[in-house]
């Protein structure tokens, strides 16, 4: 997730190592350029951008001639999603008269047509990204409709925009001014000083300077003068917001004041979905521009068989993959670990889809899977979180999961991003291929959207009075727990299951639920409990019969239902509840409780939550 800090205040303040500090604190974050600009006492403009780390930024900056002090200045760090890492895409991005400079974070789902309609107006653009247009609409409304007022400016020139978006605006114009503006999903916030105040989009990156800060709520605009602030929505009315003081510490402050980044990244999650469908779907129908090469190429015509190539999170997401493919595009899919397909002499060609999951684009396996896939003539489609990563380099066509940055070495956020992509994928491959019905493609794409609030409402529920962190003390001292499901629920107990042993250390399986009485019941006793992912579905009921013959062994058992399944509690010790969706969709929700649960008994057992013993976050090597 991209990185902003915007500072106005008193004139003649080193603003420049304001914004670097500021930058440094937000580098956990993860990124893949920066850059800073500033507005001197002379009313000149000063801008650095960098490809890579601060550090590069930081040398740019003393070995050039480092802004004069001033009295305002924005700053960025990049995560890539419309053009490549690069000096000239990194932001802060300005208008062609240089008027207007802008950062942002988030996507600007509309951004070809409206750079499209500039184009024709007479304005002129440097960069490959969706953020520029954001410089040039303002530049005209600050020109025209607005007549020279900058907060009216950027309200105007939102109107036409569709996305999401955090932004700070500077003009050099007004050396007092720093206009803000948040709309679906991006967090803003604003640290309140002595005659200067903070723009970020993370309260660590000023907390060293203020602890009274005011959030920007969606669809809000913040107009901060060194006097004071202005809140606006978008629709002009205007706002009074109390500030409220901080009491985390530095640390603290750059998890958001959560206790670890796992905890802090479960909490992202309904951002992380949102975002992950931003520019996909489009008032109620599918847009992925992202394949349209292959399919103008034919690629996808001559496609007879998928092959998914996937390690560990990225695995299971692909194992619900092979489920909605086949019953939605009619495909047979294999999905198979990386790691046994670069050995296994797969049989690929031209008439083979190769889909490679790797949250980084780095993993080992999966890149050389790809490679050989590619050499015998197969299409390969990358999902990855990464832009510009070795994956995209391989393949023919990259869904990106935009989940934003995943700074524990667990994957929970990538997890649910990564399904959202396969979802999508599936869809248009039904589409496309005539087995899929437009309506049915309507109500799924539908319910997609709703995902998001549904999976704030568990996390809301599990914040407030929630059985998942008792119950995760009670199985902390426990030695091995199974997990079953059928359908698209048994990929949900493998991750279930991987959640919970590569975090807290227990011992945990997960098995499809009819394998049972073939040989792992043997395992279960009254110390050895198991959890039954039973949500609505077609095999509801078969999954039902499995708890009973696990009850019958005395074992203890937990189950993820869907709400207003009372009957459950029937066949269950406890039960753990998520709002109801379509049955192909479950697993996004059911991964949350599951996720909180491992989480919670990682913490009771001590364990090192964020960096558990043995593991990477990308694995490079074989």
């Amino acid at each position: 997730m991209c990185g902003i800090i915007g500072y106005v205040g008193a004139a003649g303040t080193d603003v420049t190592s304001i914004l670097l500090d500021g930058l440094r604190r937000l580098e956990y974050r993860g990124y893949d350029s920066t850059g800073i600009a500033v507005l001197t006492a002379s009313g000149e403009l000063q801008v650095y951008r960098r490809a890579g780390k601060l550090a590069n930024l930081a040398a740019a900056v003393e070995n050039g001639a480092r802004p004069a002090p001033g009295s305002l200045g924005i700053g960025h760090t990049r995560w890539a999603t419309h053009g490549r890492p690069s000096d000239t895409n990194a932001h802060p991005h300005a208008d062609c008269d240089g008027l207007i400079t802008v950062v942002h974070n988030g996507i600007i789902e509309n951004y070809a047509e409206l750079r499209q309609r500039l184009e024709q107006e007479g304005h002129s653009f440097r960069s490959e990204t969706d953020t520029e247009v954001l410089a040039h609409l303002v530049e005209r409304a600050y020109r025209g409709e607005a007549q020279g007022d900058l907060l009216e400016a950027v309200r105007l020139a939102l109107q036409p925009v569709r996305g999401s978006y955090a932004m700070a605006v500077l003009c050099r114009e007004q050396p007092q001014l720093l206009v803000g503006a948040r709309y679906n999903g991006p967090f803003l916030v604003v640290g309140l000083g002595e005659r200067e105040h903070f723009l970020a989009s993370d309260i660590a990156a000023f907390l060293k300077y203020t602890r009274r800060v005011v959030i920007i709520d969606e669809g809000e605009l913040v107009a901060l003068r060194p006097e004071g602030l202005t809140i606006q929505r978008l629709d002009g009315t205007f706002v009074e917001r109390a500030p409220t003081t901080v009491e985390w510490d530095a640390e603290a402050a750059e998890k958001g004041g959560y206790p670890h980044f796992m905890l802090k990244e479960i909490y992202e999650q309904p951002e992380a979905f949102t975002r992950s469908l931003l520019g996909r779907v489009r008032a109620g129908q599918l847009c992925l521009p992202e394949l349209e090469a292959l399919q103008h190429s034919g690629a996808l015509e001559k496609v007879r068989r998928i092959v998914i190539v996937a390690c560990g999170t990225s695995y299971h997401a692909g194992l619900v993959g092979k489920y909605v493919i086949e019953r939605w595009a009619r495909l047979p899919v294999e999905v198979i670990t990386a790691g046994e397909f670069r050995y296994a002499d797969p049989l690929v060609g031209p008439d083979t889809l190769c889909i490679a999951v790797t949250q980084s684009g780095e993993t080992a396996d999966v890149l050389v899977s790809a490679r050989q896939a590619r050499e015998q003539g197969a299409p390969v489609v990358a999902i990855t979180n990464v832009v510009a990563s070795a994956v995209t380099r391989l393949a023919d066509a990259v869904l990106y999961i935009q989940a934003g940055p995943e700074i524990c070495v667990v994957a929970t956020k990538t997890f649910i991003a990564t399904l959202a992509q396969l979802y999508l994928l599936g869809l248009f491959l039904g589409l496309q291929r005539g087995t899929l019905r437009p309506e049915r493609a309507s109500e799924v794409l539908q319910a997609l959207e709703q995902l998001p609030a549904k999976i704030q409402r568990i996390l809301d529920r599990a914040a407030a009075n929630d059985p998942i962190a008792p119950l995760a003390r009670e199985l902390a001292p426990l030695q091995s727990v199974m997990f079953i499901g059928r359908g698209v629920g048994y990929p949900t107990a493998l991750e279930g299951a991987l959640k919970l042993k590569e975090v807290s250390y227990i011992h945990a399986e997960g098995f499809p639920a009819g394998e049972l009485k073939h040989g792992s019941i043997a395992l279960l006793d009254p110390e050895t409990p198991l959890v039954a992912i039973a949500t609505a579905s077609h095999v509801y009921e078969k999954v039902v019969s499995n708890m009973q013959q696990v009850r019958a062994r005395d074992a203890r058992v937990i189950a993820v239902a869907t709400e207003g399944d009372e009957a459950i509690r029937e066949h269950a010790d406890v039960v753990l509840y998520v709002p109801p969706t379509l049955e192909e969709l479950s697993p996004v929700l059911a991964a949350i409780p599951l996720q909180l649960l491992a989480y919670h008994a990682a913490v009771a057992r001590g364990c090192n939550v964020d960096q558990p013993r043995n593991l990477a976050k990308s694995v490079t090597v074989e």
